[in-house]
């Protein structure tokens, strides 16, 4: 990758007791990319980031960005240093109305009412309805609100996780579009998704990851064309370029 990195990973091992997770990745991620993770599930993908947010506390390995070591700081702090997740599920508070998921986000890091204002316009939907209970919201709607509270905190880095996860395919490609439309607004983003070639059109770079160790990396051109790759996420044998 030519660009320096503005995330960088290096030798990061997560266990969990026993059990070795995530076994010696190294990745970086450019500032203004857009960078994938693949792999199957149970692959280590959700615990990097778990690793990379302060979620999980990593065994081994260093975490840099902008040059700074900002390994294993807690959850609070990974976020102030300008990571943000948008995570599996989404985990709303489906109780609270959309502006009372924002605000108390907004508040909880630092922020004002003010803030609020700049995710509506992104998101109008959320405008809407900001009166209503998170809970009731549409999947994509509720993925929307996910990401505006994310993004709340400005970050340096936004990692998404599964952010497809349990959506129909036509809420999928909103999603994606979201996607897009967050990078084109200079957003470096990092992605864990399971929908590999959704995953290898929306990135630049990509990783893939089985068995909790990095097997291939490389430009998602290249990698959406690689044999290993179609055959095993796919569905099909490799294509020669047109």
């Amino acid at each position: 990758m030519s660009a320096p990195p503005l995330l960088e990973v290096r030798d990061l091992h997560v266990a969990y007791g026993q059990v070795e997770a995530v076994r010696g990745v190294s990745l970086e991620v450019p500032e203004h990319a857009i960078v994938t993770l693949i792999g199957p599930n149970g692959a280590g993908k959700s615990s990097i980031l778990g690793a990379l947010t302060g979620l999980v506390r990593p065994k081994a390995g260093r975490v840099r960005l902008f040059g700074e070591d900002i390994t294993g700081l807690p959850a609070h702090r990974a976020v102030a240093a300008g990571l943000s997740l948008v995570p599996e599920g989404r985990a709303i508070l489906g109780r609270m109305t959309v502006e009372e998921n924002l605000l108390l986000t907004a508040l909880r890091r630092g922020g004002d009412a003010r803030a609020l204002e700049e995710q509506y316009q992104r998101f109008p939907i959320l405008g809407t309805r900001r009166r209503e209970l998170a809970g009731r919201l549409s999947g994509g709607e509720q993925q929307m609100l996910s990401f505006a509270r994310a993004l709340l905190a400005r970050p340096k880095v936004l990692l998404l996780d599964e952010p497809s996860m349990g959506l129909s395919p036509i809420l999928v490609e909103q999603v994606f579009e979201t996607v897009k439309a967050i990078h084109r607004g200079g957003a470096t983003i990092l992605i864990v998704e399971q929908n590999a070639r959704l995953a290898l059109e929306l990135a630049g770079y990509g990783y893939v990851l089985e068995r909790g160790a990095l097997v291939l990396e490389g430009p998602c051109e290249a990698l959406a064309l690689d044999e290993r790759v179609r055959h095993a996420y796919l569905g099909g044998p490799a294509r020669p370029p047109p």
